[in-house]
């Protein structure tokens, strides 16, 4: 097990069948922190209220992270959209877990992160929820199809991981220029707030870059890309990808400084998660 600072997870989507819930659990195994950062659509109630799938594994997450909470870390959760009936519990504790609308994370190297889902920056989700509903349902399409074509790879022994939805998403060009507005939406927030950076979720796509001097990073998802970001002791950040490859391996972690190719880190199409 190794040793961090900080865990920030988001859109992990516990409730669905598209939940990589044996792949959350592995990472966890392989990473123990100070402090647990929950950024939201951790549950997915959205997608419950049409039809429920808890599987053991999401039973094991919960009590995985209420652990943590109990052992001293640190576990702040910060809802998003989809659990969003939580945000009117914000500044409450349940289970030694704490509620809020967002964080300001000191880092330790002096540097302060806003913490954010992010779907506050999304006009999609604000002003037409019915079509990110929609988009939500083919997206949960997208992804159960890709389980399939990830079954049969491996039974091809075709090595490494890849996924549809990732694809979709670089070949949509509407998708690409979504992307790029929310991003440079949520660095412009931050930036007036004269924070130096921000960690979100909500739009399932894994990124580390600087933006006019804020830096910008997403945690990406726990549905398809399977990525989290962690804070070493000397306050390095560090986007973790956590490939099916891996998990069968022995839940053995990308080496350091990993990244995937310029926007290339897999998510869900803009229209099918807008509403993340």
């Amino acid at each position: 097990m190794k040793r961090v600072r900080t865990v920030f997870l988001s859109d992990i989507h516990l409730g669905t069948r598209a939940c990589q819930a044996e792949h959350l659990l592995a990472f966890l195994r392989a990473f123990s922190s100070e402090r647990l950062f929950l950024i939201g659509d951790i549950v997915d109630f959205w997608a419950m209220s049409r039809s429920v799938h808890w599987a053991p594994a999401h039973n094991t997450v919960v009590q995985k992270i209420l652990r943590r909470a109990r052992g001293g870390d640190l576990v702040v959760f910060v809802p998003g959209n989809h659990d969003e009936i939580l945000r009117e519990h914000a500044g409450t504790v349940f289970g030694d877990i704490r509620v809020e609308r967002e964080w300001i994370h000191d880092a330790a190297d002096g540097r302060r992160y806003l913490l954010v889902h992010g779907d506050e920056f999304d006009q999609v989700t604000l002003h037409h929820r019915w079509v990110a509903v929609l988009g939500d349902i083919a997206y949960n399409a997208l992804v159960r199809i890709n389980h399939w074509l990830s079954r049969l790879r491996r039974w091809l022994h075709v090595p490494g991981y890849w996924s549809l939805a990732g694809y979709a998403k670089r070949k949509v060009k509407g998708a690409v220029g979504f992307i790029y507005d929310f991003e440079e939406s949520v660095a412009r927030a931050t930036r007036q707030r004269g924070l130096d950076g921000v960690i979100c979720g909500h739009i399932h796509w894994a990124a580390d870059r600087d933006i006019d001097g804020v830096r910008y990073l997403n945690c990406g998802d726990w549905v398809d890309s399977c990525s989290a970001i962690v804070e070493h002791f000397d306050g390095r950040l560090e986007i973790v990808h956590w490939h099916d490859t891996a998990a069968v391996a022995g839940a053995v972690p990308q080496p350091a400084g990993r990244q995937p190719p310029a926007r290339e880190a897999a998510g869900p199409m803009p229209v099918a998660r807008c509403e993340d």
